[in-house]
């Protein structure tokens, strides 16, 4: 059949009308050989599987067949993550690299392989007690696990506390080839960062204020464990469920707790009198001190001024003694003389009548009128 192919110019369909077969003649522009393309492909695919036998017609349906698998194969390396995904490329199982969220491509099955985790999916994991959904329970509630709940305090007291700790992957790479048990790895790793914290704090602040700064101190303790190990995994979240003492003693300590708060009642009103009476008590020795210190300044002023009158009155003493002697016994007796009875007699009269002024009685009837 090859030869008769050739005797018609080397083309199944034979030689066009108008033109012999080395292409003279006139015709259009010649047409891509198919079948010397398919021989070249049969002939590349010759190559690698030898020993074919038949006709050239039956070798071109296998050709074409194994290229379109080819095509196929080629076209299935590409691979699209999603936003809350990352891709982790494996080249024959081992990590090559990871890849971010769109369209990406690698090299086909069984070169590599991708895996694409949610990366975005908050995980949580619970230490100290198991919810119904963890613990398959029917009833509800959550059971204790006191070996995991029961911690030791700074102040050498025993403490029941149930967290929770949530957690992302921040790198999938790490996260699938670092470590084996992740989830395993993350409540170890919270169950020592916890029992850490609850060691260095008195039992007070456990159980009433002093959580927040717990669950802060934990969760970074835990980002340490896991930066450590390069796990790949972020803690977003520590957060406390419970903090009890345990239940043996919880009665005995609620009786303690109830003392406390009286005495922290009863050290609030105490300190609510205090700051009633401080305040006045302050006032008032305020005011008795501007008090005294207005007579000081009063008593001082007086004092000068005195002073300063003996002065003036010695030195116009020094100029006129009599003069200042007479004027000084002068308003000597204008003062005592002021508020007494008095009877004015001429002591030049003569014998007789006494001339006598009654000024009392004087006094009185102006008074009166």
């Amino acid at each position: 059949m090859v030869d008769d192919f050739r005797g018609r110019g080397g083309s199944p369909w034979g030689t066009p009308p108008g033109g012999n077969g080395n292409g003279s003649g006139r015709r259009g522009p010649k047409p891509p050989d198919i079948d010397e393309i398919i021989r070249k492909i049969q002939s590349t695919i010759n190559r690698f599987f030898p020993g074919g036998s038949g006709s050239t017609g039956g070798k071109k349906p296998i050709a074409l067949g194994i290229l379109i698998l080819v095509l196929i194969w080629v076209a299935s390396g590409l691979y699209r993550v999603l936003p809350d995904e990352q891709g982790v490329v494996m080249r024959f199982g081992k990590f090559v690299k990871t890849t971010q969220p769109g369209l990406n491509y690698h090299f086909p099955i069984p070169i590599e392989t991708v895996k694409t985790p949610k990366v975005t999916k908050v995980n949580r994991m619970d230490i100290g007690f198991r919810s119904e959904r963890d613990s398959g329970f029917s009833s509800g509630g959550v059971a204790d696990v006191p070996e995991e709940s029961l911690m030791l305090t700074g102040d050498e007291n025993i403490v029941n506390i149930d967290f929770s700790v949530f957690w992302v992957i921040k790198d999938a790479g790490k996260f699938l080839f670092k470590i084996q048990d992740p989830e395993g790895t993350v409540k170890a790793a919270a169950e020592t960062a916890m029992r850490e914290v609850i060691a260095r704090s008195d039992i007070q602040p456990i159980l009433t204020e002093g959580r927040s700064i717990i669950e802060t101190d934990t969760q970074d303790i835990i980002q340490e464990i896991l930066d450590e190990y390069e796990s790949g995994i972020q803690i977003t979240q520590v957060q406390t469920q419970k903090a009890d003492p345990p239940d043996q003693v919880i009665d005995a300590f609620r009786d303690v707790q109830a003392a406390r708060a009286d005495m922290e009642r009863s050290k609030n009103e105490a300190e609510a009198y205090r700051n009633d009476v401080i305040p006045r008590a302050r006032g008032e020795a305020q005011k008795i001190l501007q008090a005294a210190e207005a007579y000081k300044k009063e008593v001082v002023a007086k004092a000068e001024g005195e002073a300063s009158r003996f002065v003036s009155i010695y030195n116009e003493y020094a100029n006129a003694k009599e003069v200042t002697q007479e004027r000084m016994y002068l308003e000597t007796m204008e003062k005592v003389l002021a508020d007494i009875e008095k009877v004015i007699i001429e002591k030049n009269a003569g014998s007789g009548v006494v001339p006598y002024l009654p000024l009392p009685e004087l006094n009185k009837k102006k008074a009166s009128n």
